[in-house]
C-alpha cells in the first residue's frame, strides 16, 4: 500500500522564547503534543532549543535530545538551517542586516561569518544521520537578488556568476549531506537568490544536477508572486522532501501590487495568514502530493499578520489532520470489475 504523508508537524521556530512553555525544548515539545502536533521541526539556530556543535561532538546529547521529543509524545521532523543557510552567501548589501544571523563576535566580518555558517550547516548533515533524519529545511542565500528587477540593466553574465558561485558554495557541502544519506530542501523564497521553479533548475543546473539538491515546499511564497503553485508541484514533485503549510493572500488594488513590500504586513497586498484564513487551496495542494506519493511531514510554519501565534498553533493542527489523505489500495469502481478474461475482451472488440 502506498505511504501517506505524515503529520500533523510543527515548525519551533517561530514560537520559541524566553517564558514557559516555550523556552525549552522539553516545553515546547509538551506544549505542541498537547495542541495534538505528532512532529515538531527544529530551528538550529536557536540555542534555547538546540546546540549545534553540542550535537556534533556528542552521541548523548542528540540522544538526549530524541528522548525528550518521544517522551513528549512528538518525532524530529527535519533540522531547520534557514538562517545558517542564508549566511552561506550574502550580497554586501545585505552585511549589516543579516549579521543578525550569526554570533555577535562574528559582526562585521563577513569572511569569518559565512566560515561559521557554512560549519554549521555542514555538521547538521551528520547531526541529522545520528537523529535517524533524511532531511533538512534551509535557505540558499543570495548574492544576485538585489539586481531582481532588471533596473538598471544588468551587465550580461550577472545572474550567471551569482548562480555558478552559489553552486560552489554549496556543492562541498551537499556532498557532506550525499555522504551521510541526508537532503537538502531549500525554501524557495524571495530573497533568496533561489525564490521559484525558473531559478531552483538555474540552481541545480549549477550544480551539475545534485540530487541532494530539493525543496521545501511552501506555497504561501508562491501565491505572493501570482505562481501557479499547484502546477509546481506537477513539475518538481520529484525534488519536494519537506512541506511547510502556510497561508496567504493577495489583495491588489489601485494601489498596491506584488511590490508592496514598503508597507508594513498588515497594509501589503500580499500577507502571510494563519491556516484557513488565506487564499491557498490547501485541498488542491494535499491532493497532487498525495497523487505523486509525497510520504514526509506536513509541518505548520506560522506567520500570521493578524492572528497570535497561539492561536494559529492551536487551529493549525486539526487543519492539517483534517487535509492529510490515507491513500487507498483500491479503485472505486473495483465492485463492478472482474478478473481479466481474454475471450470476453475479444468478444467486445469483434476479435
Amino acid at each position: 500500500m502506498a505511504s501517506t504523508m505524515k503529520g500533523p508537524a510543527l515548525f519551533l521556530a517561530q514560537f520559541a522564547g524566553d517564558e514557559p512553555p516555550f523556552n525549552t525544548l522539553e516545553n515546547i515539545t509538551k506544549w505542541a503534543a498537547g495542541l495534538g502536533y505528532k512532529g515538531v521541526q527544529i530551528p538550529t539556530f536557536d540555542g534555547r532549543l538546540f546546540d549545534v556543535d553540542k550535537a556534533y561532538e556528542s552521541d548523548t546529547y542528540c540522544d538526549e535530545i530524541k528522548g525528550i521529543c518521544a517522551d513528549a509524545g512528538v518525532e524530529i521532523t527535519e533540522l531547520s538551517t534557514h538562517l545558517q543557510g542564508q549566511l552561506v552567501a550574502v550580497n554586501p548589501v545585505y552585511d549589516e542586516a543579516f549579521d543578525a544571523f550569526a554570533p555577535v563576535h562574528l559582526h562585521g566580518n563577513p569572511k569569518a561569518r559565512q566560515a561559521w555558517a557554512v560549519d554549521q550547516v555542514t555538521k547538521v548533515a551528520a547531526i541529522s544521520r545520528k537523529l535517524g533524519l533524511d532531511n533538512s529545511v534551509s535557505f540558499t542565500g543570495s548574492l544576485a537578488f538585489p539586481y531582481l528587477y532588471p533596473w538598471p540593466q544588468r551587465p550580461a553574465g550577472l545572474v550567471e556568476e551569482a548562480f555558478a558561485e552559489l553552486a560552489r558554495r554549496w556543492k562541498p557541502i551537499l556532498d557532506v549531506y550525499d555522504d551521510h544519506g541526508v537532503n537538502v530542501g531549500y525554501e524557495i523564497h524571495p530573497g533568496e537568490d533561489v525564490f521559484d521553479g525558473a531559478t531552483f533548475e538555474m540552481f541545480v543546473d549549477a550544480l551539475g544536477g545534485h540530487e541532494r539538491a530539493q525543496i521545501n515546499y511552501d506555497p504561501s511564497h508562491f501565491l505572493l508572486q501570482q505562481l501557479d503553485y499547484l502546477a509546481f508541484i506537477d513539475l518538481y514533485h520529484d525534488r519536494i522532501c519537506a512541506y511547510h503549510v502556510k497561508d496567504a493572500e493577495f489583495n491588489p488594488d489601485g494601489r498596491q501590487g506584488v511590490y508592496s513590500g514598503y508597507q508594513s504586513w498588515t497594509n501589503r497586498a500580499g500577507r502571510f495568514r494563519s491556516l484557513g484564513d488565506g487564499q491557498v487551496d490547501f485541498s488542491g495542494i494535499f491532493s497532487k502530493l498525495a497523487q505523486y506519493g509525497y510520504d514526509s511531514w506536513a509541518v505548520l510554519e506560522w506567520e500570521c499578520c493578524l492572528k497570535s501565534p497561539e492561536q494559529g498553533a492551536a487551529e493549525g493542527a486539526p487543519f492539517i489532520a483534517s487535509h492529510i489523505i490515507e491513500l487507498t489500495d483500491k479503485t472505486f469502481d473495483d465492485f463492478a470489475g472482474g478478473a481479466a478474461d481474454k475471450a470476453q475482451i475479444n468478444r467486445m472488440l469483434g476479435l
